[in-house]
């Protein structure tokens, strides 16, 4: 009764079976790891920004960037900005994730002649990519501020390609080690997003600040995860739907064949038994007799 799991058909559905559940089930892994990964990020930027200020140098150096686990911890530093050195970021959105601008960013001269990169905020285009923004001004004399420490942007980490022949004062990425070269001097690693600064500036001096990171939302992942799992399981399961759909569809077509035989065979005439009745036969008498 079973010999049709031999066929062709069935041995092929029976492989891909086979070949499907672990790929399933190692997709319902990967987006499981993907969801742990995006949970240990958003608690380490929850802890990152509820964590005290501490003085930048702390956390980075002009030979060192800031360690991953420092990302997004808040850090302070004085200075007087350099503004001839200033430039803005290319293709930056704003807080609304829509509009599409750039981003101001300033070194600070420190006390010891390093500079730290800082990121003012973000600035609205003026519909030509290749003029200079208008920029708030940025505060004069000595400055204290307070920002998210974030580590240099690459092409690698952020899918963002460098451009060659960019307008006078433009970039593409916030990086210490291309800006160093432009500074002609040691440069900080990493850069600062400015939360803020002492003495508080005017309204005219503040560029939109960049908004915190999102550490709320956790994605579909674990979602996607049970899907996956829940196709693993969907395979046997159908193989013995098939299974015994089969079995019925080849216990239905073989009912009818075998009663067919059986009544052929109960019909058919044997020797000796049920064999005509032929006209009587004439006895000798009979035979004999005149009519």
């Amino acid at each position: 009764m079973y010999r049709f799991l031999l066929s062709r058909q069935w041995v092929i559905l029976t492989l891909l079976g086979l070949a499907l559940m672990p790929v399933m089930a190692q997709l319902g892994f990967w987006q499981l790891h993907r969801h742990q990964d995006r949970v240990a990020h958003n608690e380490l930027i929850a802890d990152s920004l509820a964590a005290d200020p501490v003085p930048v140098t702390e956390l980075t150096g002009t030979e060192r960037q800031p360690a991953a686990e420092d990302r997004f911890r808040r850090v302070t530093a004085s200075g007087v900005y350099d503004t001839e050195h200033e430039v803005v970021v290319r293709r930056r959105t704003a807080a609304d994730g829509r509009e599409v601008g750039y981003f101001v960013l300033t070194p600070l001269i420190r006390e010891d002649g390093t500079a730290l990169l800082v990121n003012r905020g973000w600035v609205p285009g003026n519909g030509d990519q290749r003029a200079f923004p208008e920029v708030p001004d940025a505060p004069g004399g000595t400055v204290t501020l307070t920002g998210r420490l974030m580590r240099d942007e690459t092409t690698e980490a952020t899918g963002i390609k460098v451009r060659e022949g960019l307008p006078d004062r433009q970039v593409m990425l916030i990086n210490s080690a291309d800006r160093e070269k432009e500074l002609g001097r040691p440069v900080l690693g990493g850069f600062v997003e400015l939360t803020d600064t002492a003495p508080r500036p005017g309204p005219d001096e503040l560029a939109q600040q960049v908004p915190e990171p999102d550490h709320s939302g956790i994605g579909a992942h674990m979602a996607y995860a049970v899907q996956w799992w829940l196709f693993t399981a969907a395979v046997p399961v159908g193989w013995v739907v098939l299974l015994r759909r089969e079995l019925r569809d080849r216990r239905a077509t073989a009912a009818p064949a075998a009663r067919t035989a059986h009544g052929a065979g109960r019909g058919a005439p044997t020797e000796g038994r049920d064999a005509p009745a032929g006209p009587p036969a004439r006895t000798a008498a009979g035979a004999g007799t005149a009519d």
